[in-house]
Parts: structure tokens; sequence; C-alpha cells
């Protein structure tokens, strides 16, 4: 049986496939036993939490100084605790095979729509992220290029975000989405081969230069804390992770290795672009890199692959609902072509809108991913579990998550909001 996965977010290689179980409940519900094995789903989870992220935790680190590693660690341990409580959460009902279920479950009907809503804004965000980062990458290579559209001439990373529109488009009227989600696999790869090329580079092509690094940087440390949440915001496909595990006994030590790996990751990069470049870092590390260097230029283009690739993945999700919503009209392949390509629009424009890459995904970081990835996911926990009605260990530790969790959402979404703004 093929199943289409819906909630989408940050999982490019099909999980289910042709061989599940399939089984029925007494409710006609139903629900798939995969067979995806232990080193495929470490592979996906290490797929889903390795992304665009690592390209800005040198700028968080700059905003909050050197002290601010300590809310890496933080933010690591509290999504890694959250994923744990999406596990619970499915065990109680083993019905749910989606993030929106989980909803369902604890909220009904607005508890789904709620955790829809977040999780669609942050695909979409994030999308529109990915065509900021291309044409500040290919602006970075080609800084004088100008370009002429319809009798208009368009110069600067404007044009450069038009054209990887451009480009991006025909993936995103693809129906069958299986050969670019096999090329986005290589997210992971990527992720690996960025951070060589940037140690590389600070190493031998002795790239950088040593300004004056700060232990603590307070009022920086709004943005440094929402950059690093937005690093850890794949919690949307976790419940596929676990649903098409061969051995659901083993979805904690498979998230235990993934988060490990991944803040190790992400620790390393912040730290080298911090010490080469200190608080002249961008809110890329890749724009830091002279592009006459031949390993500065091959980190840029292996930055590259991952926003073209991934546009398509993420917008897919979104398409689909429309598309569902507008089941009687989207048999007519014209409307669905223009219900993708006015997407895309939408997306460009917000990007030429707010063409700065770092303060949108600080504001994606505190307003979306804390709320998809620290808060929904213990709220829901609270409600399903029934954990709320009594005193102990685990509510005390689930009270913190969330207090932190709030905090960030306030001081985040506040400050990235004011950056914004001041830089218009």
């Amino acid at each position: 049986m093929e199943k289409k996965s819906e909630n989408g977010n940050f999982l490019f290689l099909p999980l289910l496939k042709a061989g599940d179980q399939v089984d029925r409940t007494e409710k006609d519900s139903v629900i798939i036993t995969g067979k995806t094995s232990f080193l495929n789903t470490t592979f996906h989870g290490l797929n889903a939490l390795s992304g665009v992220g690592i390209l800005s935790t040198p700028y968080a680190l700059s905003s909050g100084g050197w002290l601010s590693m300590i809310l890496l660690i933080m933010i690591a341990c509290a999504t890694f605790f959250t994923s744990l409580l999406i596990k619970r959460c499915m065990d109680f009902d083993p019905t749910i095979k989606r993030y929106p279920d989980i909803g369902d479950r604890a909220f009904g009907t607005s508890g789904r729509i709620l955790v829809a809503v977040f999780m669609n804004l942050e695909l979409y965000l994030v999308a529109t992220g990915f065509l900021i980062l291309a044409g500040d990458i290919l602006h970075n290579l080609l800084p004088e290029a100008n370009f002429e559209f319809w009798g208009l001439t368009i110069g600067g990373k404007q044009s450069f975000v038009l054209i990887v529109a451009m480009i991006i488009l025909p993936t995103v009227w693809l129906k069958n989405m299986s050969i670019l989600a096999y090329v986005s696999a290589t997210a992971v790869l990527a992720s690996l081969v960025i951070v060589g090329l940037i140690s590389w580079a600070a190493t031998y092509d002795d790239i950088g230069f040593h300004k004056k690094r700060k232990l603590v940087n307070w009022g920086g440390i709004p943005t440094s804390f929402s950059l690093y949440a937005f690093c850890y915001c794949a919690h949307p496909v976790f419940p596929t992770l676990y649903t098409s595990m061969k051995n659901q006994k083993e979805f904690s030590k498979i998230m235990l290795l993934c988060f490990v790996f991944s803040t190790i990751t992400y620790a390393s990069v912040a730290v080298m672009g911090y010490l080469r470049f200190g608080s002249d870092v961008e809110s890329q590390i890749t724009l830091n890199l002279p592009t006459e260097k031949f390993s500065s230029k091959l980190a840029i283009y292996t930055a590259l692959i991952n926003p073209i690739a991934k546009y398509a993945l993420m917008m897919t999700p979104i398409v689909n609902r429309i598309e569902e919503r507008f089941q009687s009209y989207c048999h007519n392949r014209s409307f669905s072509l223009l219900t993708r390509t006015l997407l895309v629009m939408s997306s460009v424009a917000v990007a030429l809108t707010i063409p700065f890459f770092g303060y949108l995904m600080s504001l994606v970081g505190a307003f979306l991913s804390v709320t998809a990835s620290i808060l929904l996911p213990c709220l829901c926990y609270l409600k399903i579990s029934g954990t709320y009605r009594k005193l102990g260990f685990e509510i005390v530790i689930i009270g913190f998550t969330v207090l932190m969790g709030i905090l960030n959402l306030v001081t985040g979404t506040y400050t990235s909001l004011i950056e914004i703004i001041q830089h218009f």
C-alpha cells in the first residue's frame, strides 16, 4: 500500500515502502507497521535535522557571545525531550500517524487546525528563506550582475531571487516528487561537506581575521536563542519516522543519536565561524568566505544545493492541502498549475519584501519552531496523558521546558520583528 506523507516537513526520502504491513483496528482505522531499519531511520532523522540552519549558527553565536553555546545545548535537550513526548503521545493512541493527529487527539478539531497552521506556516517561511538564502549566495558570487526582465533592469539580490524562483518553479509543478526526494537526501552529506570545507578554509587557507569576541552579549541573546531553535524544527516529521520503523522500541535511541550528531555539527560550525570572523560574521557563514579561494567556492556552491532542491518539497504539503480543499477544481491541470505558480509568486513577494535571511529565520525559530517543536508537544502530551493532574518530576521538567519555550517565543519574536522593521 502506498501512503502519501502529508506532514512533509524536512523529510526527503519516502519512509513507507511497498512491503509495509497494514492492519486495521476495530474502528477500521489504518495502522501502518513500518519496515524501515534502524540505520535507514537514523539517516532519515539526520536528514530531518540537517538543513540551512547550519549556516546561521556562527551568527547565532556571534549574537549571544560564547556563553550562548549553553543555549544551544538547552535547546537541543529540550527538543530531544519533546521528540520523546511525541512518541509517548503516539503510544497512547496507535491510530495517530501524523503530527496534526496528535493535536486532534489532544484538543479535538481546534487542536488539529492549530497544529496544521503552525506546521504549514513554518514550511512556507522556511521555503521563502531558501529563496533569500540562494539570492544572497549568488549575489556574493556575482555582485556586479544585472538582469533585464520585461524591459526592467533589476540588479542585486532581487534579480537572483527571481532567477532562482524561475528555476525552482517547474519542480513545484511536478506531481511526482520521488526524484527530487532522492536528490534532497544529499542534505546530510552536504552539511558534512560544508563543515569540512569551512574547517579547511579556516585552517589551511588562513581565511578570516581575529576580531574581539565577547563572552556574552545580553542584547543578542533572544536572536541567538531563536536561531538555535530554528536548527531543531524537524518535529512535524517525527510521527512519520516513528510509524515507519520496523522496531519502534529503538526510536528513542535513534533520536538520541540524531540530536547528538546534529548538535556536534552545529556547534562545530558555530565555533569555527566565530573564531575566524568574530563579530563580523554574516547571517550566513558562506557570505564571509572569499570567492577567489577554491575551497570557499566549493563550500558556497554546496550551500546552494539545499535551497534549490528542497524548496518544492517544503511547498508540497501546503499545495496538497490547498488542492484537497478545492478537489472539484484540482482535476483541472490548469487550475493546479495556477495554484502552484501563485504560491511560488507569493513566496517571492515575501522574499523581496523581507530580504533578511538571519532575521526571518530568527522569527521563524522564535515564533513557529518554538511553538511546533517545544510548546505543542508538551501541551498535547499533558492533555493526552493526564499528567497535568498530578505533581511529580515529569510535570516539573515539562513545566520548565514550557517556560523556556514561552520566554524564547516572547523575547525572540519581539526582537526579530523589531530588527526586521528597523532594516526597512
